[in-house]
């Protein structure tokens, strides 16, 4: 494993995905201890796609982790129906949900029952609201959030291309991606990731190299990713040797 510091980011570099989870597992274990002790609960919002796959399934091995006082949510979802492949609840029930035991009432996922993406969005901001019985002009706090890279930037499903969201009060929104093959979604918006006691990215494979690059080294980046700068909490990079192949490593 190599660490790196950029910045306010730590990076740790690994092997492989499999050492990657370990860590990640390593990590949430240590999070969700101080949390429950300092608050009584862990509140995580986790990502879909197929990088934390493996993490998934690893979690889902650990028995002794305490699932019923976590609250797990979503970062964000496509706006199609729980039953297709796409939807990240669905893949989320079948690598790590529906194998622990964790009470129904701590699953906070993202509805697609509505008639409109606009009415799945205005639901999960009242979950949220609920949950962390939000004050005016205040945005939830996260323990954790997990968060993924896409090949242009993108994180959860805020994209470049997507209307401004870095100033909305909203704790959920509503995209329509420029991409007519890329579904409408609901996401968290920027100012709630931001406000989150730890954020966690994972990266793994050869595709991802460029844009963790640019995410991580170009100072002036306007990438989505690259604008995830937590005001008082940490934020790390897991990646594999692939993800992390093109890095100037040097750099403390």
């Amino acid at each position: 494993m190599i660490n790196v510091h950029y910045k306010n980011k730590e990076v740790f570099v690994f092997k492989d995905i499999n050492e990657l989870a370990d860590f990640a597992i390593a990590k949430w274990a240590e999070l969700s201890e101080k949390a429950i002790r300092a608050r009584g609960a862990f509140t995580v919002a986790l990502p879909g796609g197929r990088t934390p796959v493996v993490l998934y399934r690893k979690l889902s091995d650990e028995k002794t982790l305490p699932w019923d006082k976590t609250h797990i949510f979503m970062t964000d979802e496509r706006f199609v129906p729980y039953e297709a492949e796409e939807n990240n609840f669905h893949m989320l029930s079948r690598t790590l949900l529906g194998r622990i035991n964790i009470p129904k009432e701590n699953i906070h996922s993202i509805s697609t029952k509505e008639a409109m993406p606009l009415a799945s969005a205005v639901k999960y901001e009242e979950d949220l609201i609920a949950h962390f019985r939000r004050l005016d002009n205040k945005y939830p706090e996260f323990d954790l959030i997990l968060l993924g890279i896409g090949d242009d930037g993108h994180t959860a499903s805020l994209f470049p291309d997507a209307s401004p969201f870095a100033k909305t009060r909203h704790l959920a929104i509503t995209v329509s991606p420029k991409d007519k093959t890329k579904k409408e979604r609901i996401t968290l918006t920027l100012p709630v990731i931001n406000n989150a006691e730890n954020v966690m990215f994972l990266a793994a494979g050869n595709d991802k190299a460029g844009i963790i690059k640019e995410v991580l080294e170009a100072e002036d980046s306007l990438l989505p990713a690259a604008l995830v700068r937590p005001k008082k909490g940490g934020l790390i990079f897991l990646l594999d040797e692939g993800a992390a192949s093109l890095l100037s490593l040097q750099r403390r």
